[in-house]
């Protein structure tokens, strides 16, 4: 069982993520300050830390500045507020792996410490869900409520990036570069070629559009 940490000075949120992940079969610990958590890092040792930016006293970045000197590979997810685009790059910036935008969505939030514990080499579900969209990255399989979409190995992992990154607006040079290798010669109107694929099979049935256009960005996974 995997154990997470959750920093943030709101109760009624550390409440709710507590909740949320232990249903979903994590070990949750949770602080309610940036010095307390530092001590729970120093005495438990979680597999990763949630940490909220605005806190009164030790600020997020604080935190992240010490926890980076002491437990320099230690995943961290930033909770920041839609308007603050400036948090969320410096976040990244001084070592944060990913960041979540509040309100928090627990599907979404899910999705992304799923990733990076992946990325970490730790041992997570290998079901990916979004929605009425599932997909199983053990058997390599993708339903859309309880229909098969047959999809090929690129079309797959087109949708994973999606799956592990709901509400993430990534560009074609992003995905080309994920999906097709940061060496590949192929063309970004490939991306959009495997967009639409994707887009034919999963809303094959006239289900709803997961996989939207960000006009001159890039594309994003989410229900509106």
């Amino acid at each position: 069982m995997q154990r997470i940490l959750t920093i943030d000075d709101d109760p009624s949120l550390r409440s709710f993520l507590r909740r949320g992940l232990t249903y979903e079969g994590f070990q949750v610990q949770v602080a309610a300050s940036g010095d307390e958590g530092l001590k729970l890092i120093r005495q438990q040792a979680p597999n990763l830390v949630i940490l909220d930016v605005m806190m009164p006293g030790m600020d997020g970045f604080q935190v992240l500045r010490e926890l980076r000197a002491s437990h320099p590979k230690l995943p961290v997810i930033m909770l920041t507020a839609k308007d603050e685009e400036g948090s969320q790059v410096q976040g990244l910036n001084e070592g944060a792996d990913d960041y979540v935008v509040k309100p928090i969505s627990l599907d979404v939030l899910l999705a992304r410490i799923r990733a990076v514990l992946r990325r970490q080499g730790l041992q997570v579900s290998q079901v990916l869900k979004f929605q009425d969209l599932t997909m199983d990255l053990q058997s390599f399989s993708v339903k859309r409520g309880d229909r098969t979409v047959p999809l090929t190995n690129l079309e797959f992992k087109l949708l994973q990036e999606f799956m592990e990154q709901p509400e993430r607006v990534m560009s074609k040079s992003y995905l080309l570069s994920r999906v097709w290798g940061n060496h590949s010669t192929a063309d970004l109107n490939l991306v959009e070629v495997y967009i639409k694929q994707l887009r034919q099979k999963l809303e094959a049935n006239g289900e709803q559009r997961l996989i939207h256009t960000i006009r001159h960005v890039g594309y994003v996974m989410r229900t509106v």
